[in-house]
C-alpha cells in the first residue's frame, strides 16, 4: 500500500463515491434491456452481479481502480440494433455477447494487445481522455437538466427553472466548493448534501419497475439463458464482429483515459474481456470500464481497493435497489461535470502545432460526446490518422497496425449501413 501512496480510507472513500456515481445503472441499464423483452427484475439482479463480479476480477486480477459495469451506449446497440434491428431474439444476442468477449478476451491475453497499445500515438491517447472529458460534462448537463433535446438545434439550454435544474446548481455549487477547498471525499459529501437538498425540495427520483419483494426467482430466465442456435447466419455474426469492436476499442480508449497508472492496463484489459464474458453468461449486454470510475480516481483511488469497495455495494444493493434509485439526477450530475474539466486539461499535451496530429485528435475530441459514443469518436479519428498522414507525405509515421486498426473501424461502419 505504501508504494502506492494510498491509504484504505482513501480508497474504500473513492470506491463509495463511485458505486454512488454509478448507481443509477441499476434501474436504467433494466429499462432498456426489457425493450428486448429480457424481464425487468430479472436484469436487475444481472445488472447487479455482473457488475460484482466485473469489480472483483478488476480489483483482485489487476489490482485497478476501474469500476466495471453493463455499458451505456452498448445496452442500447444490444436491444434497439442487434433484437430489434436485426430481428435476434435475445437468447442469441446474449450468444453473441458471449462470443465477443470471447474473442477480446483473446485479443487481450496474447501479443496483440501490445500491439494495439504500441501502434496508438500519444496524440490520439491523449485526446481520448479530453474526448470523454467533454462526453462526462455533456451526460452530466444532460443529467442536470441543464439542457435538453432540441427538434431544431439538437441541443439547446435547457428550462432553468425547473427543480432538477435548480437541484444541480445547488448541487455544482456545494460540491465545487467543497472540491476547491480539498476537502476530502468532497464528491461523496457533494452527492450525500445535495441529496438531502433535495428531499427538502421534494425533487427525487420516480422509480418504476421495482417490487417491493426480493427474489432471485427473475434472474434464473436469465442466467446461461444464451442460445447459439442462429451462429449459422449472417447477421449472428455481423453482431459478433460489432460487438467485440465496440467492448475491445472501447475499453482500451477508457483505460488509456482513466488508468492512474499505466502498467495496470494488461490486466486491467485482460479484466474487462473476462468481465465480457459473465455478462453474457449472466444474461444482460456487455461489461465496460465506466467513465464514473473518474469520480473515484479523482478521489484518490489507486488500487484495486477502490473497485472491490464497488463490488460489495453493488452486492447490498440487491436489498436496497429502489432507495438507490431515489438519488437524483441532480446529486450526481455536478460530479460528471467537475471531472469532465479536469480530463480536458489533458489538452495541453496535444501537438496542436503539428496539424496532422491535431486533426485526428480534434475529431475524436469532437465526436466522442456529439455521437453520444465513444467507440465512434474513437473510430473517426482513427481512420483520419493514417489517412492525413498519407495526404501529407508522412506515410512512414503510421504503423502497419494503425492501418489494420482504421481498416475495421470503416468496415465496422459498412456493416451498420447493411443492417
Amino acid at each position: 500500500m505504501e508504494q502506492n501512496q494510498v491509504s484504505l480510507k482513501k480508497e474504500v472513500l473513492a470506491g463509495i463515491t463511485s458505486f454512488f456515481t454509478i448507481a443509477y445503472i441499476i434501474v436504467v441499464n433494466p429499462l432498456i434491456l426489457a425493450d428486448a423483452g429480457m424481464p425487468y427484475e430479472g436484469v436487475v439482479l444481472a445488472t447487479i452481479l455482473t457488475s460484482v463480479v466485473g469489480c472483483l476480477i478488476m480489483g483482485l486480477y489487476a489490482k485497478a481502480p476501474i469500476v466495471l459495469t453493463p455499458g451505456m451506449g452498448v445496452n442500447a446497440f444490444f436491444t434497439y440494433t442487434i433484437v430489434q434491428g436485426m430481428n435476434l431474439s435475445w437468447q442469441e444476442a446474449l450468444a453473441a455477447v458471449v462470443m465477443s468477449g470471447i474473442f477480446f478476451l483473446i485479443a487481450a491475453s496474447t501479443p496483440l494487445k501490445d500491439i494495439l497499445s504500441k501502434s496508438i500515438p500519444q496524440s490520439l491517447k491523449h485526446s481520448i481522455t479530453v474526448g470523454i472529458g467533454l462526453f462526462l460534462t455533456f451526460i452530466g448537463l444532460q443529467k442536470g437538466g441543464i439542457i435538453e433535446a432540441s427538434s431544431a438545434t439538437f441541443v439547446k439550454l435547457g428550462h432553468l427553472d425547473r427543480p432538477d435544474a435548480i437541484l444541480t446548481v445547488i448541487g455544482l455549487s456545494v460540491t465545487l466548493a467543497l472540491f476547491l477547498k480539498n476537502v476530502k471525499g468532497s464528491f461523496l459529501i457533494g452527492i450525500a448534501l445535495t441529496t438531502l437538498i433535495g428531499f427538502f425540495m421534494g425533487h427525487t427520483q420516480e422509480v418504476k419497475g421495482m417490487s417491493d419483494g426480493f427474489s432471485f426467482k427473475p434472474f434464473g430466465e436469465l442466467f446461461f439463458a444464451f442460445d447459439f442456435s442462429g451462429i449459422t447466419e449472417l447477421s449472428f455474426w455481423i453482431a459478433t464482429f460489432s460487438l467485440t469492436m465496440i467492448i475491445t476499442f472501447e475499453n482500451m480508449g477508457l483505460l488509456y483515459g482513466l488508468l492512474p497508472d499505466q502498467e495496470k492496463f494488461p490486466k486491467a484489459f485482460q479484466a474487462n474481456a473476462a468481465s465480457s464474458i459473465v455478462s453474457g453468461l449472466f444474461g444482460t449486454s456487455p461489461t465496460i470500464s465506466t467513465v464514473e470510475s473518474a469520480s473515484g480516481i479523482q478521489e484518490g483511488g489507486r488500487t484495486g481497493i477502490t473497485s472491490i469497495t464497488v463490488a460489495v455495494l453493488f452486492f447490498l444493493s440487491m436489498f436496497a435497489a429502489p432507495f438507490i434509485a431515489y438519488i437524483p439526477d441532480g446529486a450526481i450530475a455536478p460530479i460528471l461535470i467537475i471531472i469532465g474539466g479536469l480530463m480536458v486539461q489533458q489538452i495541453q499535451h496535444i501537438p496542436f502545432a503539428d496539424f496532422t496530429e491535431m486533426f485526428p485528435s480534434f475529431l475524436i475530441i469532437a465526436l466522442i460526446p456529439l455521437t453520444y459514443s465513444i467507440v465512434d469518436g474513437l473510430a473517426f479519428g482513427f481512420i483520419a490518422y493514417p489517412l492525413v498522414k498519407w495526404m501529407s507525405g508522412q506515410k512512414k509515421q503510421v504503423t502497419a497496425p494503425m492501418y489494420v486498426i482504421a481498416f475495421l473501424f470503416f468496415m465496422n461502419f459498412i456493416l451498420h449501413t447493411i443492417v
